[in-house]
């Protein structure tokens, strides 16, 4: 059986042109994984530490040499020898070399970065897919895509509140097909914008950042281009939003003073959410609420999650734990999955398996500050996630992950499975 024989590290730059790390895993046996580790904007408040250098002197104190130098010089030594197909025990041994509840001993960059690296380097040693690896035969289900097309919130300066108003080409026969019904439509929507004298300039996630009169107008906007691209709202192409309520939750409820939406309480927000599920073809709504307000998530999925997916990312942070305690609660019905919210491969496996024993829906995420890395498109095909988010129909760190699942369905060929979860 081969053994790791080295683990180094290296620090990169991320979409937005911060430090992160890069590792490089290399076996005995000469084959090699290597992984890069990406960063959020909008993050929940119990995710898992980055370390970062704070040294004013580089890169604004976001540098990662101390990550780099805690993989290099702390782990290696640690798993060389060590048997890179045991992905748990990887995992666990990372976790206690930590001996932190949040990894920020090592950092859960460092520890991200050597688990994926160990899972791609394994794949690589045995000649089989990282989809096929991790997911075994029955790996097969591509995921419907949630497309930022939109951007308010943290990830634009413009008059939006909320984060992320995506389409969701779900009525696609297969996976292909739903890449060119996205494509289509975020193309009609420059075209729109450009017509209108609006900017056709993206953010962070490859979305427009336009300042509308509210939401409302970017909800129209949206439903005009799939139009416009020939396709139908709701049938072929939906609406997902990702309002990112945390970034805009106040003492006593929710300040939507960009969009000059006025103060609404969690009870309110959720009335209004509801008269646009009349108007609107949303069949999923992200952090609708913030994370601290679990009160007001139970009632708003109560009053909503008969009607449309209720995701959860801010308040679960991908932690098994806070989780179980959403699924005790009914506090949503899905769950936003983001490896590095957590720290390993093993442990977000783990989170997906407990939201799909629960029957919850799961939502492979990408971050904000992403990298060309396409581990999210094997991840999200081996655990059959069915939903990915990975961003916009531009900028190479997002086009990266489409490119990839599109060499998997080729890969699967008739094996290959494209089913929308939102066909009632």
């Amino acid at each position: 059986m081969p053994r790791i024989a080295t683990i180094t590290a290296l620090e990169i730059l991320d979409s937005r042109g911060n430090p992160t790390l890069r590792v490089r895993v290399t076996l005995d046996d000469g084959a090699i994984g290597v992984a890069s580790v990406p960063s959020g904007a909008s993050t929940g408040e119990n995710e898992a530490c980055e370390r970062r250098d704070n040294d004013p002197a580089r890169y604004g104190g976001k540098g990662v040499r101390g990550a780099v130098q805690a993989v290099v010089e702390t782990i290696a030594p640690s798993l060389r020898g060590a048997d890179p197909f045991a992905q748990a025990a990887i995992d666990a041994a990372l976790i206690a070399l930590d001996g932190t509840a949040d990894k920020s001993r090592l950092g859960a960059n460092a520890i991200l970065g050597v688990s994926m690296a160990v899972a791609r380097a394994a794949s690589a040693s045995c000649g089989r897919p990282l989809y096929a690896y991790l997911g075994g035969a029955n790996a097969c289900q591509l995921p419907v895509p949630m497309m930022n097309v939109i951007n308010g919130g943290a990830h634009a300066d413009n008059s939006l509140d909320f984060q992320e108003f995506m389409i969701v080409p779900h009525g696609a026969p297969r996976f292909a097909e739903a890449l060119r019904y996205g494509a289509e439509t975020f193309h009609a929507l420059r075209a729109l914008l450009k017509q209108r004298g609006l900017p056709t300039a993206v953010g962070d996630e490859g979305g427009f950042a336009p300042n509308l009169p509210g939401h409302e107008a970017a909800l129209d906007l949206i439903v005009d281009a799939i139009r416009a691209a020939g396709l139908r709202p709701g049938a072929d192409v939906a609406i997902a939003l990702d309002p990112a309520a945390s970034g805009f939750a106040v003492a006593d409820g929710y300040d939507l003073r960009r969009s000059g939406g006025g103060h609404k309480t969690s009870d309110e927000m959720t009335a209004m959410y509801a008269r646009w599920l009349d108007a609107y073809p949303i069949v999923s709504l992200e952090d609708g609420l913030g994370e601290h307000d679990w009160d007001g998530f139970r009632r708003h999925t109560a009053a909503l999650g008969g009607r449309i997916q209720i995701v959860g990312d801010d308040n679960y942070v991908t932690n098994p734990k806070i989780i179980a305690r959403g699924i005790a609660e009914h506090t949503t019905n899905a769950a936003l999955i983001k490896l590095n919210q957590i720290g390993t491969v093993t442990e977000t496996v783990a989170a997906v398996r407990m939201c799909q024993a629960a029957g919850w829906r799961t939502v492979v995420s990408h971050r904000s500050g992403e990298t060309e890395d396409a581990f999210i498109a094997d991840f999200a095909v081996a655990v059959g996630s069915g939903q990915i988010k990975t961003g916009s129909l531009c900028r190479g760190e997002r086009i990266a992950k489409y490119n990839r699942l599109l060499e998997i369905e080729q890969e699967l060929g008739d094996a290959a499975v494209f089913v929308s979860p939102f066909r009632h």
